[in-house]
């Protein structure tokens, strides 16, 4: 019986077009794809003035999450907007049009929080890599093997399927929230969600240390394969071939002479 609802819970991803009426859901959908576009917009301007280079390009650590925030905000958003607008139906009875805008954003603010948390880990990984890098540039193709095989690994790992399975079918825990205190109870909630998703998410964002920070096309990617783990039918799969995938690049970082953008010495311009 467990396992069979546990194939059911992979392979049925929220969904909000029933939970929603439909001028309701087109207006949340809007407000969170403008949100995301002007996160985009910003990250990428940042991006061709920074260029692509090791460690954390010069940027003290205020300044690092700030652009951190930006970026997760632009490749999170889209994959966590239903959860976020299956929360606001579950608030929509209790509160007038403006106090479910104020408390969405309390829960996207707590969303974030999470990931901004995660960035400071970001920070040091990087200030270590580019360090390493500095001091001895043959250690690039190692560092790179190293953030591929732990993406691969953890891919395919339990923790990346519970965490994955809370991601894609979060209706049990968003009925628990229903029993938290009135008091900032939407940021908990999003933080408490966000804290899943890092969970879920952490070690493709680590693949970001070989490819570069500001890569935007690697950027791109890692947006995409988070929205189709999340949302697509096939997500668990995509994940595990996803994870394989990332075990090849590993081996061939050490026996390839290729190019790792976010390990080079020299600031490579986008």
């Amino acid at each position: 019986m467990r396992t069979t609802r546990r194939r059911i819970t992979n392979s049925r991803p929220l969904r909000t077009g029933a939970l929603l009426p439909a001028r309701e859901l087109a207006v949340a959908w809007s407000l969170l794809v403008v949100i995301a576009a002007l996160a985009w917009l910003l990250t990428v301007g940042q991006a061709r003035d920074m260029g692509v280079e090791p460690g954390t390009m010069g940027m003290a650590l205020p300044l690092f999450l700030l652009l951190w925030l930006a970026m997760m905000a632009a490749m999170m958003l889209p994959s966590v907007a239903p959860v976020a607008l299956t929360w606001v139906r579950g608030i929509a009875r209790q509160s007038s049009g403006a106090a479910r805008a104020v408390r969405t954003a309390e829960f996207l603010c707590g969303y974030l929080l999470a990931w901004t948390a995660f960035g400071m880990l970001a920070y040091g990984g990087l200030a270590l890599t580019g360090a390493l890098v500095d001091r001895d540039p043959e250690a690039a193709r190692w560092i790179g093997a190293a953030a591929f095989a732990l993406a691969g690994l953890y891919q395919l790992g339990p923790l990346k399927d519970i965490c994955l399975r809370h991601c894609r079918s979060p209706m049990a825990q968003l009925m628990r929230y229903a029993a938290y205190r009135p008091r900032l109870r939407d940021l908990r909630v999003g933080l408490h969600h966000g804290a899943y998703c890092v969970g879920c998410c952490w070690a493709l964002m680590v693949v970001l240390i070989p490819l570069g920070v500001m890569n935007i096309a690697a950027m791109a990617g890692v947006a995409a394969l988070i929205f189709l783990e999340k949302l697509s039918y096939r997500g668990p799969q995509l994940a595990r071939v996803a994870g394989v995938a990332f075990l090849v690049l590993s081996v061939l970082a050490l026996f390839q002479d290729w190019p790792l953008p976010g390990l080079e010495g020299s600031m490579t311009p986008m």
